[in-house]
Formats: structure tokens, sequence, C-alpha cells
């Protein structure tokens, strides 16, 4: 989604006129709980000119694919104890959830916290719990641990107030 009706509000190179209204009238037109079905939120700049030319990433697509494969691969043997039909961190709930992604002191206190600060609805939480915990498969962690709750918390969207 763009952020703002002609998506330049935060192009430094084509500033968007109506700034910082346009943007705050064009984010509000979509709800906090809809926002909230919404596990990560990226915001990518534009790529220009310049960045084409820049060599390629250290880490390449089959490396990440890798990462990703096995990451789904420990997830898969995680849950085909599971009397639920459950394959990924996506489909745990509940008890389930909570007992293979919870954090350990420091990543609870920080997501306490974060939930009171950030306001995080009951699905935001549980949310929160299973992006930290493929981010912990992802890095071959056998626990979620603060790092992984804090990068979970960095890709949640704040919901406005409107």
């Amino acid at each position: 989604m763009n952020p703002c009706r002609c998506g330049h509000l935060s192009d430094p190179a084509q500033a968007c006129g109506r700034a910082p209204k346009c943007g705050a009238d064009y984010q509000t037109r979509i709800s906090g709980p809809l926002l909230d079905h919404i596990d990560i939120h990226v915001d990518v700049a534009a790529v220009s000119a310049a960045d084409l030319a820049l060599p390629p990433p250290s880490e390449d697509s089959a490396v990440v694919a890798a990462r990703v494969a096995r990451a789904r691969d420990i997830q898969r043997a995680r849950y085909e104890t599971s009397t639920a039909t459950v394959r990924t961190n996506a489909e745990a709930e509940g008890e389930l959830l909570d007992s293979v992604a919870k954090p350990d002191a420091g990543g609870q206190q920080l997501l306490t916290d974060a939930a009171e600060r950030m306001k995080l609805t009951a699905r935001g939480y549980s949310r929160v719990l299973r992006v930290a915990r493929t981010i912990a498969d992802l890095s071959g962690a056998d626990g979620v641990g603060r790092a992984h709750i804090a990068e979970a918390l960095s890709f949640r969207r704040l919901v406005h107030a409107g």
C-alpha cells in the first residue's frame, strides 16, 4: 500500500505536496482491525538506477530458499505429533502456540511491555509470537529469545487513531 494517495509521502526526490495530512488521511482509510490481520509490515523504498548498478546481495536466493526449507522442516517435525492438523507456526493457536513460542524471560518482558505501549490486541500478540517463533526457526534457535521478539515487533505497524 502506498504511504499516501500520490505515493510520494516519504520520497525525498518527489515530495508529496499535501504532506503530512495527505498521508494521515490516506492511512486512516484502512481500519485497525484489518491491519491487525497483517503479520508483517515492511516499508520498501523506491529503487533508483544507481541501486540497480550495485553488486548483488551477499546472500543469494538459493541460500535464502535453503534456510526457509530448513525452517519449514523444523516446523513440520515440531507439529507432526500434534493432535491438531498444524503444519506451520502460522497455523498454531492457543495452548499449542503458547507452548512452542514461549519466549525466554527477557523476551516475555519485552513482549509484555510492547503489548501495552503498542496497544496490541490479543490477535496482534499471538501474531507477534508466531512471527518470533518463525524468526527463531530461520536462525536455527531452539527457543524464542528477546532478539526474536524484538525483530517480530519491528514488523508490526502501529494502529492509527481514527
